[in-house]
């Protein structure tokens, strides 16, 4: 089968082709795994972090990815959740104990033994894959394959965030950053919480622009200050200086929630101009985003249905699977960007 992997670690501003394109050996699933034949993968900024080495996969080679939408085509002796021919999709949880503390609570993504589709195991970016069918999640009919993808990541990632800040209707919600998750927030806060304003902070004009067109009462710069304070403040971005322009927007005991799985170091001394009674004070409060839980998933998967959220997407072949990343890096986005195979 064709497969885009990654060989080892390195800087995508000296090498920009870190994947490469090979054939592999189809993979058998097990027994209780389901065989899935690839259509789209969605592609999101973890995969920045592992190709750098914030959050390096274990072994290589590894085929990164894991926003998967494809059918079943086959299932293990003992796997009976899915038929041939199911479409399904795949997300960050690719399996997790199931018998500890926090897998029992419904809350995997905390599990020691938690495993990253893409990291701990290859990813969607190849023809097939294989996956525990208990961690495998039906597609509603609502949504093409390409816009299925980013619902499985930005979108359920986006929704456990959401439901992390503990808004109420009515309350003003700040999103700063405006990529895949963001502009997939806005869509669930409009829909779950209508008396609720939103204001978003993002660097680029265009980002700005296109979440006043999805509802965004205010849109302004990083640095901004926004026009009224606010209970909750949503971070997606993968660096520093947001989180800090972030609290100083705070009502008192607000809560900042950072949705990413790794920050980068480049503007980390930013962090040295947090100033305690103008960022910390006044019980406000930071609470960080690790993973996600199947539950998240499935129950974002319903939401969406339901109200039909629909992400706006850029599809790129395999092939180009490294032109994409370097459009991520680069942050040229508006939606979310997939792998048509």
């Amino acid at each position: 089968m064709k497969a885009m992997v990654l060989n080892k670690i390195c800087n995508l501003g000296e090498n920009k082709e870190p994947l490469e394109l090979v054939n592999l050996p189809k993979p058998v699933p097990g027994e209780r795994e389901i065989l899935v034949r690839v259509s789209v993968c969605g592609v999101c900024h973890t995969e920045l972090d592992e190709i750098e080495g914030r959050t390096p996969p274990p072994r290589f080679p590894v085929v990164l990815g894991h926003q998967v939408v494809g059918r079943v085509e086959k299932c293990g002796s003992k796997a009976g959740k899915f038929k041939i021919g199911d479409r399904v999709g795949i997300a960050w949880i690719y399996s997790a104990c199931g018998n500890c503390k926090f897998c029992l609570e419904g809350n995997e993504n905390l599990c020691e033994y938690f495993k990253a589709t893409g990291r701990d195991a290859n990813g969607g970016y190849a023809e097939y894959l294989t996956v525990l069918e208990d961690f495998a999640f039906i597609i509603p009919d609502i949504f093409t394959d390409s816009e299925a993808a980013p619902l499985l990541c930005a979108g359920a990632i986006g929704y456990r965030s959401l439901r992390l800040t503990d808004i109420e209707d009515g309350q003003n919600l700040g999103l700063t950053g405006f990529g895949a998750s963001g502009h997939l927030v806005i869509k669930m806060a409009r829909h779950r919480y209508p008396n609720s304003k939103v204001f978003v902070f993002a660097r680029s004009e265009q980002e700005r622009k296109f979440a006043k067109e999805l509802g965004a009462v205010w849109a302004g710069d990083t640095e901004d200050e926004s026009p009224e304070k606010l209970d909750c403040v949503i971070d997606t971005t993968p660096v520093w200086k947001p989180i800090v322009e972030a609290l100083k927007n705070l009502k008192s005991g607000g809560r900042l929630v950072i949705n990413a799985i790794r920050k980068e170091e480049i503007d980390k001394e930013y962090l040295l101009k947090l100033d305690y009674p103008t960022h910390l004070w006044r019980e406000k409060e930071i609470k960080s985003v690790a993973n996600v839980a199947r539950r998240d998933v499935g129950e974002f998967l319903k939401l969406a249905a339901e109200i039909a959220i629909k992400p706006e997407v850029q599809e790129f072949s395999l092939e180009e699977a490294n032109k994409a990343l370097l459009e991520l890096k680069e942050r040229k986005i508006r939606g979310a960007k997939v792998l048509r195979l």
